[in-house]
């Protein structure tokens, strides 16, 4: 019988210090920073009607526009560390009510206070386009905020009435309780594996398990869990959807993910030709690269639960957390030092938070905060390869936050087009750092992982998106019943993974865990989108690797402040061109040959 994989051990692992925000949920700070965010919003509320009386005064429009932008910036520097904090310590306590309550209780009055700047943006917007461009002319300091107006402006053909945008605000948080409602039950799963209580996190980290029955004993005690949640969990996305549906309609929107566009300052014709072009290639990526990976482990097809199975049986190399930073801090200087001294204090600092516990949250991510204070990032570290990858992922997050911040909370916020590029880009830095060390077997197994780490971001998040789509437009119609939600998924991720992958039975429940469908519906596609966007500008870098640093530092510092296309100009690279998506998915076939030539 094979031995257990190991693990890093618990006490290795860094555990976050939130009282960088608050000291608890009774820090008497919070009470005040409500207090000074409801003044700020007060003295917002003062500006009503002032927008639409100085339309015909360039000058006098420009200063408002600039003391509009500066009072809603202070206002955001206070409610959204609050939010933060909130979200920050439910998210590792996911089994204790009172966080849940504080974060639902915190959301209410934030929105509540929110409410007196509603008039905001339907005054700017009911502004005509030369009126502002005089406006900025007339008082150039305003003209900082144009990237701020830029958004705002977006979202004019789609804006309602104010009493209909503050009964929104208001309904919010109440919405949200369904999300609160999923992750809560998330948070409490446990499923019994071979005399084991494993949580979330720890059951799907066994599916990399060497040993095929403890993958197997992990799967399927993973779909008897999801299983006996599926119908409260469905309960959960159905209602979500249901209450995007109707935003969406009075709104205007035509498509459900045309808000996600919006926000995302993407173009659908860029996510559609992303969407036809990987489903384009599912064939020649992971229907062969499956294929390959069967015959590796000599079989005909491969259960599901062997989809990251290592390639051999022997105990998985694991990095300790020590090792697993210094792998990480180097590569980031093989790049440019400056990144890695950014970096490098998050792990100075107890900003981190990597130990699995009972009650946290599956996933990793990194959270911006606000720009006066460092971002906090979240990840349960195992060990594995895998997990050294999601570390970069995260901290490059860290350092694309930390370098936007001097733009200020208004405009350090990046759109989901760009938000990916630097977390995924780290990724592919710690590759190729350990690609350059890896010999015979070892770098067999490196670019299967690599591969796998690929199909997972592009390929399977586009059938996610695939997923979501028809999910949405099926609830036009009704509630979908759990066994129509299982049809969906099994009929996309079959189309993604190809015949070599068996569905096997307790497969179809496995939609359930994928957070991102109930937190923020078609965020998925952002990953393949960066994930591609990566892999281009991995081709431009080895070009001129000298003269890409400082292109590349000067993307992430731009922030919100361009647009994706303004963003990677400098590059030569336009995401709009099919031709730019094809560039990515050669050099992941390119892996793909590379790697049945070692097989």
């Amino acid at each position: 019988m094979n031995a257990p994989l190991k693990t890093v051990p618990s006490a290795d692992l860094p555990v976050w210090s939130l009282e960088d925000l608050y000291a608890g949920r009774e820090d008497p700070r919070i009470e005040a920073d409500l207090a000074a965010a409801g003044g700020r919003m007060k003295d917002i509320a003062r500006l009503e009607g002032m927008f639409i009386a100085a339309r015909a005064d360039a000058p006098a429009l420009g200063r408002l526009i600039d003391e509009a932008a500066r009072l809603s910036e202070a206002a955001a520097n206070l409610t959204w560390a609050l939010g933060a904090y909130a979200q920050l310590g439910a998210a590792t306590a996911r089994d204790e009510p009172a966080w849940g309550r504080f974060e639902t209780d915190l959301q209410t009055r934030i929105s509540g206070l929110s409410s007196a700047a509603v008039f905001l943006p339907l005054e700017l917007n009911a502004l005509e386009g030369p009126e502002i461009e005089a406006a900025l002319a007339a008082f150039p300091a305003a003209e900082r905020w144009r990237p701020w107006l830029r958004r705002i402006r977006a979202g004019r053909p789609h804006e309602l009435s104010a009493d209909l945008e503050r009964l929104l605000l208001d309904r919010a948080p109440a919405t949200a309780n369904w999300v609160r409602l999923y992750d809560e039950t998330l948070g409490r799963l446990t499923t019994e594996v071979d005399g084991e209580r494993l949580t979330l996190p720890e059951a799907l980290n066994r599916l990399s398990d060497p040993s095929p029955d403890r993958r197997r004993g992990a799967a399927q005690g993973l779909s008897v869990a999801l299983g006996e949640r599926a119908d409260l969990l469905g309960l959960c996305l159905n209602t979500v959807v249901f209450e995007k549906q109707v935003e969406d309609r009075w709104r205007r929107f035509a498509d459900p993910a045309a808000s996600r566009h919006l926000a995302n300052e993407v173009d659908a014709e860029a996510v559609n030709a992303l969407e036809t072009a990987v489903v384009g290639a599912y064939v020649s990526l992971s229907h062969r690269y499956y294929v390959l990976k069967a015959r590796v482990l000599g079989r005909d097809r491969l259960d599901h639960w062997d989809r990251n199975a290592p390639l051999f049986e022997a105990a998985s190399r694991i990095y300790d957390w020590r090792e697993a930073r210094g792998i990480v801090l180097d590569s980031f200087a093989d790049l440019a030092p400056p990144l890695a001294d950014r970096a490098a204090v998050f792990f100075q600092q107890p900003w981190v938070d990597a130990r699995p516990r009972p009650g946290k949250q599956s996933g990793a991510f990194s959270h911006p905060v606000t720009a006066p204070r460092h971002p906090y990032v979240f990840l349960n570290y195992m060990g594995e390869r895998r997990d050294v990858l999601t570390l970069a992922h995260e901290l490059g997050h860290a350092v694309h936050q930390t370098l936007a911040a001097p733009n200020g909370t208004l405009l350090a916020s990046t759109p989901l087009t760009l938000a990916e590029t630097a977390s995924i880009f780290a990724e592919g830095l710690v590759f190729e750092r350990l690609l350059r060390e890896a010999r015979g077997e070892d770098r067999k197994a490196l670019i299967a992982g690599r591969i796998e780490d690929s199909l997972n971001t592009v390929t399977r998040q586009i059938a996610f998106h695939r997923f979501e789509t028809k999910f949405h437009a099926a609830r036009q119609a009704g509630e979908l019943s759990r066994e129509a939600i299982e049809t969906t998924w099994l009929e996309t991720m079959s189309e993604s993974l190809g015949p070599a992958i068996t569905l096997n039975p307790g497969y179809e429940t496995y939609w359930a865990y994928v957070s991102h469908f109930v937190h923020a519906p078609f965020y998925v596609y952002a990953y393949a989108f960066g994930h591609l966007l990566v892999e281009a500008l991995m081709s431009v870098r080895r070009r001129d690797p000298a003269g890409f640093a400082p292109l590349y530092e000067g993307l992430l510092a731009g922030g919100g402040t361009r647009t994706y296309v303004e963003a990677l100009a400098p590059f030569g690279l336009d995401p709009r061109d099919a031709d730019f998506w094809r560039l990515g998915l050669s050099r992941l076939e390119a892996l793909a040959d590379e790697f049945e030539t070692l097989i």
